[in-house]
């Protein structure tokens, strides 16, 4: 035990933790020289969309040999959307590497895992990376780093913390930055000095504290977690010490082993190590297994409830089960449950209509995450706009999730990026100049959030970087207009025509092309207005038998508004619905028929937190 060393690398989105994961796992002589792993670049991302993206959406585990070291390590996503993941790791863990961008400095994110971090008691060693970067100067972003522990009130000890600089792109880490070093090894070393052994007992019986979980089609779910006390061996019986109190039994049928990113099965594992076992269905994250009915449970940690709310729909439009094959309410429901077996912000219930489900979670990226996922397996799908999830006060009155913002933008865009933030219910509570750039804070509801960070890209030509954080419930702030311009909806079916689309651009800005499919009750467009508009784009145009050659012919069309996934789930209003089949994303009104739109007006509706 005195030589295993468990860490969680944690930072904020971008800050290099992937990278950092590869260089370790590489240098440490995990790989083969020949070995397919040593010339490829974020082995950890191992999602199409994370690779894509360039973000971690699941916390993962690995390990490597370091000298006589066992040494397990868990890479942690660093979007806020993601923090379930990273709060279910802490009690995995016995230190953490707190990586820093040593151009930007601590962010948002930082501050939460750096929160959640030191309240589980893990030993940080600060990781000051990017240091080749032109504009670096990591002096000043350890003196921020120092007042970011002051500011989450850490003890003497861990104000203490030993730091390292390094470039995990360039492969190299120094302990000052006057030295000369080509490899990794300053860091190693400080992971074996620094981080201490598990805590863990030696002992008859066994106890594990489950942190993480996955599905095998084949043995069921596996639980992860580290051995609190006493060795496993493969067929022993156990019991599972579930949240609400109740107890299964069962046995342990696997027990997994990480080497490099492989699971490698093992017979027996002892106190200290982290390990997947298997042989529990219903086992589920801060739960324990062991060995009897003897062994109290280990302290059981909730995760933080979801504050946002989705719903998915059965696409019933005219195109529907053109593109997807996986098109029925059945399909869509088993595909949530095989999400929720692992993925443990997400919540998913039913609703009063069969067809419809409630997804909830941290933020609308999960959930589009989730949904892109569900497109490339073939599923067609609908899903509403995001519906923040409100909460009773004791006296009965509403509350809402507010946010932390932190937003950073060149001076000159300062007034329009304020006005829009006074237009969605935001109190600012603090701006610092720096240079030419402001960084502003603000409390904002979340419901007032959706859609600003388009705003924000916008507005500022991509200068703009933002990030937020859950900071409290708090009273109602009022109506907040989700969107200031109407839609063109269609008013006919059929393959859209040059000539029609050409007199509807005088309107508004197009989202379609001439020949693409559209149908009664598809947005085609967003109108320059504040009302929908019913219009008609596939209206041909009516030929005399006496037609000079030049008609028709000097038709020009601006190009069309197209938009991704998750800026379509925020642009969208109350009444529609963005259809995502494998081919194609279309936005179309909840209510296809104009006539019975009418007769259901929008109309705000209020979800509350399931306790």
């Amino acid at each position: 035990m005195q030589h295993i060393r468990n860490i969680a690398i944690i930072a904020h989105v971008d800050h290099g933790k992937t990278t950092l994961v590869d260089c370790l796992l590489k240098q440490s002589g995990t790989f083969r020289a020949n070995q397919v792993e040593t010339s490829t670049e974020r082995l950890m991302d191992s999602m199409d969309l994370e690779r894509e993206k360039g973000i971690t959406i699941r916390a993962k585990n690995a390990a490597f040999k370091y000298k006589d070291f066992h040494i397990n390590i868990v890479d942690t996503p660093g979007h806020a959307d993601f923090g379930g993941e990273v709060e279910r790791i802490m009690n995995m863990i016995d230190g953490v590497l707190l990586v820093v961008d040593a151009a930007e400095g601590p962010q948002a994110q930082t501050r939460f895992v750096l929160r959640k971090a030191l309240e589980a008691g893990a030993k940080p060693i600060v990781v000051i990376n990017k240091i080749d970067r032109e504009n670096a100067n990591p002096k000043k972003v350890l003196d921020q780093v120092f007042e970011l522990f002051i500011s989450l009130n850490a003890t003497d000890e861990q104000l203490d913390f030993p730091f390292i600089y390094c470039s995990a792109k360039a492969g190299y880490a120094k302990l000052d930055l006057a030295d000369n070093s080509t490899t990794m090894e300053p860091l190693f070393d400080a992971i074996a000095k620094h981080i201490p052994p598990p805590r863990a007992r030696a002992g008859d019986g066994f106890q594990v504290l489950v942190a993480n979980l996955d599905y095998s089609d084949y043995l069921g779910r596996i639980a992860f977690g580290k051995i609190y006390e006493g060795k496993i061996k493969v067929g022993d019986p156990a019991i599972c010490r579930h949240g609400n109190g109740k107890i299964s039994r069962g046995k342990i049928t696997m027990i997994y082993h990480f080497e490099g990113m492989k699971r490698i099965e093992i017979q027996e594992a002892h106190a200290g190590d982290i390990v997947g076992l298997t042989g529990f269905e219903e086992v589920f994250i801060a739960e324990t297994i062991c060995d009897g009915e003897s062994r109290p449970a280990l302290p059981y940690i909730p995760i933080d409830p979801p504050t946002i709310q989705m719903e998915f729909a059965v696409n019933d439009g005219p195109l529907a089960g053109k593109d997807g094959k996986l098109v029925t309410a059945r399909h869509i429901w088993d595909r949530l449950q095989k999400e929720i077996r692992t993925n443990v912000a997400l919540r998913v219930v039913q609703t009063s209509d069969p067809k419809v489900f409630a997804v909830s979670g941290r933020g609308e990226m999960q959930i589009a995450i989730l949904v892109e996922q569900m497109r490339r397996e073939g599923h067609e799908v609908l899903v509403s706009r995001p519906e923040v999830l409100w909460k009773k006060g004791p006296d009965g009155e509403l509350l809402e999730p507010i946010e932390k913002l932190f937003v950073e933008i060149p001076s000159e865009n300062l007034g329009s990026v304020m006005e829009n933030l006074s237009f969605r219910k935001a109190q600012i509570t603090n701006m610092n100049h720096v240079g030419a750039h402001v960084s502003v804070e603000a409390l904002v509801p979340m419901r007032g959030l959706i859609g600003f960070e388009t705003d924000l890209v916008n507005m500022t030509r991509g200068m703009g970087v933002m990030s937020h954080l859950f900071h409290e419930y708090g009273a109602d702030r009022g109506e907040i207009a989700a969107r200031k311009n109407g839609s063109l909806v269609s008013m006919d079916a059929g393959e859209a025509t040059s000539y029609a689309l050409n007199m509807i651009q005088e309107r508004g800005r197009l989202m379609v092309e001439p020949g693409q499919e559209v149908y009664i009750g598809m947005i085609v467009g967003e109108n320059a207005r504040e009302n929908d508009i019913p219009v008609n784009p596939v209206k041909e145009k009516r030929l005399t038998n006496m037609r000079s050659q030049g008609d028709g012919k000097g038709i020009q069309l601006a190009p069309p508004l197209k938009l991704s996934l998750e800026r379509a789930l925020e642009y969208i209003d109350v009444d529609e619905f963005v259809e995502a089949t494998p081919k194609n994303l279309r936005l179309r009104k909840r209510i296809l028929d104009e006539n019975q739109r009418k007769r259901s007006e929008k109309s705000r509706v209020i979800k509350f937190v399931e306790n």
